[in-house]
């Protein structure tokens, strides 16, 4: 390992090349550091939760309910309506101020197609309502721990 002497040497030339050693060190170690680490972080933290049945939503003026049953059909507040009439109210509910915008929970059947809910979804996006929660129901007391 020569790295050039304190004296000069009439025909000697500046030192032209990099030495890589320790670069190539640095990089190995990093290398088996990251190699030990890796399975480290795909375990998750397993965590025992408490189960508690959480509380019913409150229901305010400003609450719509939609509900969408196996056949497509869409209920406003339980009041049947086309997906016109639906789009309608979703543009009045979207010109509100976004703090008097009303919250939809929407209801739907295990049995309903998925392009219906996605063109509900879609519809309220377009008339700008954020604020869309999917209500369940509750599993039967005898699933409950």
């Amino acid at each position: 390992m020569a790295f050039g002497g304190l004296e000069k040497k009439r025909d000697s030339a500046p030192m032209a090349e990099i030495n890589m050693t320790p670069l190539i060190d640095v990089m190995l170690v990093l290398l088996v550091i990251f190699i030990i680490t890796a399975p480290l972080f795909t375990h998750a933290i397993r965590l025992d939760l408490p189960k508690v049945a959480a509380e019913a939503v409150q229901q305010t003026p400003q609450t719509v309910t939609l509900s969408i049953d196996a056949a497509g059909k869409v209920f406003w507040n339980a009041q049947p309506v086309s997906l016109d009439e639906m789009r309608q109210r979703f543009t009045e509910a979207g010109k509100q101020p976004e703090a008097q915008q009303p919250e939809l929970q929407l209801r739907a059947a295990r049995d309903t197609r998925y392009d219906v809910i996605a063109q509900v979804m879609g519809a309220a996006q377009q008339a700008g309502l954020a604020r869309i929660g999917f209500v369940t129901e509750p599993p039967p007391p005898a699933a409950q721990h």
